[in-house]
């Protein structure tokens, strides 16, 4: 960053763990940082959808489930201490989650942490006062002697950037990066992601008596059932279960390109299969989620980023830094270490 003004201008395209993250490391060691995202809304896979419907008695009825990431282990001292200082106080909830009988064991075997009031939150914590603009495709990166534009649908981002960082879905980012870093595109395109679809709804509680948070079944579509009702600062009804389920990444790559309709049904009746008992569904959808997990291959080197100087472009994200909140994070990190490296403020 020798050859930067100051204080330069970074442009992140995402705003998950890796995007927010990066941006407010950046931030602080003085850049002026603009995040965008093609979504209306930071977090990524960090994700709570609301769901409105109407009950039999025509009552505008809501509730609010976690549909992506379940959650998150804070395994390093480093990330620890990042949580530590970054969320204020409550802003994250510690859960040790009741297993269903017969489950796979969780991966970690610490705790885990959910944000709180809802799992963007983190992200919006960490964008706090940082300039962002949403529902931003973007489809075109170009580079001239002002620095970098950034367009989406022949719309353009104004002003120019010293830097830019792609902190996106590899499938996302490879096409972006094929005019400028044609290795890169390369490698990236070899970065697989396997898919999830996710179902979420409420039901009325079934007549057995449910003792645990969380199923991991051992075989079948579903990888996870959860009941969102169990969850540290989640809403509860004494008569309701908030079911979210994601279904193994097999099952998911098999029927991706299904209608949304025709897997649901086949999630549902596979959770009641699995239940062994009717549910009262009230009101459920479901989400694809294309670029839901890292898919270790072996083919991308294992760097926790890339970063080009002479051009100012980097890229980050949990397919470089390792599975998960934390490995993005620690992508996160490498990139704005490694663009902050040779900047000297006079």
């Amino acid at each position: 960053m020798s050859s930067w003004s100051l204080s330069p201008k970074v442009v992140v395209i995402g705003a998950g763990v890796a995007g927010a993250s990066c941006a407010r490391a950046l931030c602080l060691s003085g850049c002026e940082v603009h995040v965008v995202d093609k979504s209306r809304g930071a977090g990524g896979r960090l994700a709570t959808k609301r769901l409105e419907w109407l009950d039999p008695q025509a009552r505008r009825r809501s509730a609010r489930l976690d549909h992506g990431a379940p959650a998150f282990a804070a395994g390093s001292a480093d990330f620890r201490q990042f949580l530590a200082t970054a969320c204020p106080p409550g802003a994250l909830a510690q859960w040790r989650p009741t297993l269903a009988p017969g489950s796979r064991p969780l991966d970690s075997a610490g705790p885990l942490w959910l944000p709180q009031p809802d799992m963007p939150s983190l992200c919006v914590g960490l964008l706090r006062d940082i300039p962002t603009t949403w529902s931003f495709a973007v489809d075109a990166l170009r580079h001239g002697p002002l620095g970098w534009q950034i367009e989406a649908a022949g719309a353009t981002l104004p002003g120019h950037f010293d830097a830019v960082v792609l902190a996106l879905p590899p499938a996302q980012a490879a096409p972006l990066l094929a005019a400028h870093r044609r290795d890169w595109a390369q490698r990236v395109s070899l970065a697989l992601m396997q898919p999830c679809w996710t179902l979420m709804g409420v039901a009325r509680r079934p007549a057995s008596v449910l003792h645990w948070d969380v199923a991991r079944p051992e075989q079948g579509p579903l990888a996870w059932v959860m009941r969102n009702d169990a969850r540290p600062g989640r809403e509860s009804s004494a008569d309701e279960v908030h079911w979210v389920v994601h279904a193994r990444a097999g099952w998911s790559r098999q029927h991706l390109e299904q209608p949304a309709d025709e897997v649901q049904s086949r999630m549902q009746d596979a959770l009641q299969d699995w239940l062994g008992e009717p549910i009262d569904w009230q009101h459920a959808v479901v989400h694809r989620w294309r670029y839901a997990l890292p898919q270790a291959t072996g083919a991308v080197l294992p760097q926790p980023c890339w970063w080009d100087d002479a051009r100012g472009l980097g890229v980050c994200g949990d397919f470089l830094g390792g599975t998960g909140v934390e490995g993005a994070w620690q992508s996160a990190q490498a990139l704005s270490s490694s663009m902050l490296r040779n900047h000297v403020d006079a």
